[in-house]
């Protein structure tokens, strides 16, 4: 019975992830919830800092459970931290976490808000944190989501009581909050909002609080109990055939770049709400206890309530479109209220009920995936009415059409009526691309100029279509974005948004140059086609000290799709240097000199994602062995690829390739960052590895967590893994044996070379190993006791062991020549270089 049940939370976990960009069509069960949740007027927001850091049960219930509208407020997309499905990482992987939270909350219930602070990576105190974030900006995003959101309740997911004992962005979500709480009803405070928007107050704000946030359960029992709300959220939904917190597992497993995919769970669970502030509930269970959620709370409210609530009372499951008179009638009452929030939240839902009811079906699809400003668009339009009721379509209108084309054509019972339109583009539309990303932020802000942009979670689609209709004679309209619907043999219907792109892109491959010696390299520039018969030319913008040749080259592409590949020598100056090239496009006058980025996923819609096209050069001073490495991957990073920048031969294992006979041709074995918490072919294999070191080889570990280790005693001697980090990049590094060969072959190692790292030092580092270790390296953020467990080496056998926790991963994209230098040293450590009690200068 157990695995039949998890074969069918599999079964619809997969259906979600299929059609995760598909239309939403809800059944007579969904259409019922619908009209419950209409019936409802209360809001709750929930704020934290990250993707993942939202609690699904609680967002699930309140959404599901009490109906009411609820949102997660994500400080920040989560952009730095580490993705376990693919090379994106940075402002791709935020967007990629934006996506994910939109899919859980498609299946929780929730909407989703966020704030224009940006993830630049773990902190450990608040002050850290809000000094590079830009406090009052993010502190006038959080009073705007109240503002604009109105939630009846907030609720924290993290303690603002207790700096230092968290990640700095959690703390920090919750200070803001509860700031913001304080003064969202203050008409002086961020006043310039108060022209899109009203003041706000909340009735009350809690922390969500829970036994893991104390040292035991009996601490946890004595703390503020009597201010605390308790409710089960284990609670069983018969209309969806699972519980709320199955779909709680549902829609945090979405979060599938982080590695949360997970089985489902059942039965009864507590959580518990701590009051912060406010007019506190009498209730021991109800934390709108007070609080009118009835159609009472707006005037006229009365009125609506009397049709609708027999609806809900006596719901037709069997023909749902015979409450469609009802609805109708009730959405024409709603249309007089004077309670503009309210009007705006519950017409849009009584407008998807009515949709549904109907079984109407209204859609405009492209022919093609992408289009250029001025290019004509050929538009598939569908509508289809699937009830007996007396529908027309009056007329429609769409993005870039003059006026509204009229059409007064009788929608009869499932006759489908097709219609072909062409527009054609205006120049003026914005071209498809995240919002936040259009300009340059800071390392803790994004750019957002656009008020009513803030917060949104992600760009408005910039082509829809308005379908203008009476039904039984009443006025209605539906909006739909412009999608591209398609198909393919091996996967049936598929969806696409559709995107405005540039009419000509250009790219560098590589994000990084490293230049050795003073030798010329090859770069390749590839320019693709956003539309037929491109013609112009092509050249590299480059520092002031460095040669390019040649200096421009023709660009011809008869086809859109296309692209075109070409050459450019260049040649690096004789001593160090560093800068940026990039490629430009010269196309009918203009310049274009952004790069095309497509992210496409299952499980989330396909992104279209336009960047400054550009590479970071670095001519570095630096000497390498001509070694064969052996990479094996961990959760994903570019640290192949940047050693072969620099002359290493490597080759990418895989896990079944790891035997002896295959590793005893290399001279190093590196292993991928977290490599011994998602390999899991390592618990079989590691015993190879270190007898490849045994034997004589080289083998450099990168950073793990001690949390989920696949392999308990994955280094040869006693090695404790911790959460040790040093998360200031300007840290000061100590060395600690000037004289180890490690830090002095090929490479003479200083200081110098720990300058320009970027977002930290490293992380999870040891903080307890055996006397076969020698520690090389000592750091420590501001304020905390040194951590010496950043790079830790050992002899073993004939061959060297080295662990470390140092953040390569980083700093290898961003192109710092230290770490280059560094890792170079590591990966060259010869035999008989390395041992515990012998230096160089014995």
């Amino acid at each position: 019975m157990l695995n039949y049940r998890l074969c069918i939370i599999l079964f619809i976990c997969s259906l979600f992830t299929l059609n995760a960009q598909q239309p939403k069509k809800l059944n007579s069960s969904e259409i019922y919830e619908a009209v419950q949740k209409l019936n409802v007027l209360a809001s709750v927001l929930y704020v934290a800092a990250h993707p993942d850091d939202e609690n699904t049960r609680l967002i699930a219930y309140m959404a599901n459970q009490e109906k009411a509208r609820t949102a997660y407020l994500s400080l920040t997309r989560g952009d730095g931290g580490q993705n376990l499905i693919g090379p994106e990482l940075r402002e791709l992987l935020g967007l990629m976490r934006t996506q994910e939270l939109l899919r859980a909350r498609s299946i929780d219930g929730g909407e989703q808000l966020f704030t224009r602070a940006n993830d630049f990576g773990f902190s450990k105190h608040p002050d850290e944190t809000l000094s590079i974030w830009n406090k009052d900006k993010v502190l006038s995003d959080v009073v705007w989501a109240i503002r604009t959101f109105k939630p009846d309740v907030i609720i924290n997911r993290f303690d603002h009581r207790t700096p230092g004992t968290t990640h700095g962005h959690h703390t920090s979500s919750a200070m803001l909050s509860i700031e913001a709480f304080d003064i969202a009803s203050d008409a002086s405070k961020y006043s310039d909002q108060l022209q899109y928007t009203d003041t706000w107050q909340p009735k009350r704000i809690y922390f969500n609080t829970t036994p893991w946030f104390y040292r035991n359960r009996e601490d946890f029992d004595k703390a503020n109990a009597e201010n605390r709300v308790t409710f089960d959220i284990g609670v069983y939904y018969p209309l969806k055939g699972m519980s709320n917190n199955e779909v709680a597992s549902l829609a945090s497993s979405q979060h599938l770049c982080q590695g949360f995919g997970r089985l489902s769970q059942r039965g009864s669970q507590n959580e518990y709400l701590e009051f912060l502030k406010g007019d506190e509930s009498q209730s021991e269970s109800n934390i709108f206890e007070g609080i009118d959620t009835s159609w009472n709370r707006i005037a006229g409210g009365q009125a609506i309530a009397n049709i609708l609530k027999p609806i809900e009372n006596d719901f037709n499951f069997a023909n749902p479109a015979s409450h469609l008179p009802e609805l109708l009638q009730a959405y024409s009452l709603l249309q007089n209220a004077k309670d503009k929030h309210w009007k705006a939240i519950k017409t849009k839902e009584l407008k998807t009920i009515i949709k549904a009811v109907a079984g109407l079906y209204l859609e405009a699809s492209a022919t093609m995936p992408t289009a250029t400003q001025n290019d004509k668009v050929d538009i598939k339009i569908e509508a289809l009415n699937r009830s007996n009721a007396d529908i027309k379509l009056i007329a429609y209108s769409i993005t870039s059409l003059d006026g509204t084309i009229e059409k007064n054509i009788e929608m009869a019972p499932n006759d489908r009526i097709n219609i072909d339109e062409a527009i054609t583009l205006s120049e003026n539309l914005d071209y498809t691309s995240p919002y936040w990303l259009n300009e340059k932020g800071s390392l803790g802000m994004y750019k957002v100029n656009d008020r009513k942009l803030i917060g949104k979670p992600e760009t408005p689609r910039a082509v829809n279509m308005t379908f203008y209709l009476t039904i039984n004679g009443t006025p209605i309209d539906f909006t739909k974005p412009v999608v591209h619907r398609y198909s393919k043999p091996d996967k049936g219907e598929l969806y696409r948004p559709f995107e405005i792109i540039p009419p000509v892109t250009a790219s560098i491959k590589d994000k990084v140059f490293i230049f050795e010696n003073d030798k010329e390299k090859q770069i390749e520039v590839t320019v693709k086609a956003g539309k037929n018969d491109i013609a112009g030319t092509v050249s590299l913008k480059y520092p002031n000290d460095w040669t390019v040749y040649p200096e421009s080259q023709n660009v011809s592409i008869a086809n859109k799709s296309d692209i075109q590949t070409f050459t450019f020598t260049v040649v690096p100056p004789k001593n160090q240097s560093e800068g940026v090239i990039s490629p430009k496009v010269t196309l009918d006058g203009k310049t274009y000199s952004k790069e095309l980025v497509e992210i496409d996923y299952s499980h989330i819609p396909f992104q279209t994602v336009l960047l400054p096209a550009e590479s970071k050069v670095v001519r570095l001073d630096i000497q390498t062995g001509n070694h064969k490495i052996a990479y094996i991957e961990g959760a994903g990073d570019v640290v192949p690829e940047s050693l072969r920048q620099i002359g290493y031969n490597v080759t990418v294992l895989q896990p079944e390739q790891i035997t002896p006979e295959n590793l005893v041709q290399f001279d190093a074995v590196v292993l991928g960052i977290r490599a011994y918490n998602t390999v899991e072919e390592l618990k079989f294999k590691n015993k190879y590895l270190l007898e490849f070191v045994e034997n004589g080889g080289n083998m450099v570990v990168q950073y793990n967590t001690r949390h989920r280790v696949l392999v308990p005693d994955f280094a040869p001697y006693e090695l404790k893994l911790s959460r040790d980090r040093v998360t200031d990049e300007n840290a000061p590094i100590e060395i600690l044996d000037s004289n180890h060969p490690i830090l002095n072959y090929p490479n003479k190692i200083t200081e110098k070379d720990f300058e320009g790292w970027v977002q930290e030092r490293g992380l999870y580092f040891p903080d307890e190993w055996s006397d076969e270790y020698t520690p090389l390296l000592a750091s420590n953020d501001k304020g905390e006791t040194k951590k010496e467990g950043a790079l830790v080496v050992a002899k073993y056998g004939k061959g060297n062991y080295i662990y470390t926790g140092l953040s390569f991963f980083r700093e290898f994209p961003a192109g710092v020549s230290g770490a280059y230098r560094l890792f170079a040293n590591l990966v060259s450590a010869g035999k008989n270089t390395i041992k515990t009690d012998q230096k160089l200068n014995d």
